[in-house]
């Protein structure tokens, strides 16, 4: 029985991520992990994430998650969502500046409310298409710009272009998925994207890294 652990550090959408992965699981153990010993034996991980990024990495350190998500990155297929998709990378400009894990390589920007002199509200929330530019099995049976559910403020920017698994138009582009090796990330709420998003985690579930 595979175990997926997601990752409790008191902060994003535990709950409703793990009844998600549990209807799509197939029997999957799926646990919330507040101990680094618990992401360590899991096969799986996800990292969610609500709030702030200086909060986040700050309830990281004090867990000792933070060590524990740098080895699950290394050895293990990790799912980050939203702001655990933003603190996977090495810094954030959110909170005056705030380092992040440094599992991939890039910042995170604010989501400015003009681009190239066209307004856009800030924060971006509800549905978006996301286009895909690799093919990858997190993207099995999802079809090229279907619709998923977002909500942020900040946007990823990788300092190389080869880890942009997806990016999305929001009145201009911003990178909302990344991969490098076992590791992938969504800036939107797959939990929240109803059927489509269900495929994601299911194909999350099946992937062997």
């Amino acid at each position: 029985m595979s175990r997926i652990a997601i990752v409790d550090y008191g902060m994003g959408n535990l709950h409703s991520m793990a009844r998600a992965v549990e209807r799509v699981g197939g029997g999957a153990h799926v646990f919330l992990a507040s101990e680094p010993e618990q992401l360590l034996r899991a096969d799986k991980v996800i990292f969610p994430g609500v709030g702030a990024i200086r909060s986040c990495m700050s309830e990281l350190r004090r867990l000792g998650l933070d060590e524990a998500l740098r080895q699950t990155a290394a050895n293990k297929p990790l799912l980050g969502v939203c702001l655990g998709m933003q603190a996977l990378l090495a810094h954030s400009a959110e909170s005056g500046g705030c380092p992040g894990l440094g599992v991939l390589p890039g910042t995170v920007e604010p989501l400015a409310g003009e681009n190239a002199g066209v307004a856009r509200k800030v924060p971006h929330i509800g549905w978006n298409r996301v286009h895909q530019l690799h093919e990858h099995p997190l993207w099995d049976g999802i079809a090229q710009d279907t619709a998923f559910y977002f909500i942020h403020s900040f946007h990823a920017v990788p300092h190389t272009s080869e880890i942009i698994a997806a990016h999305t138009d929001y009145r201009g582009a911003f990178v909302s998925a990344l991969w490098r090796d076992n590791v992938f990330a969504v800036q939107f709420n797959p939990e929240k994207s109803r059927t489509t998003g269900l495929r994601l985690l299911t194909n999350f579930i099946n992937w062997d890294g």
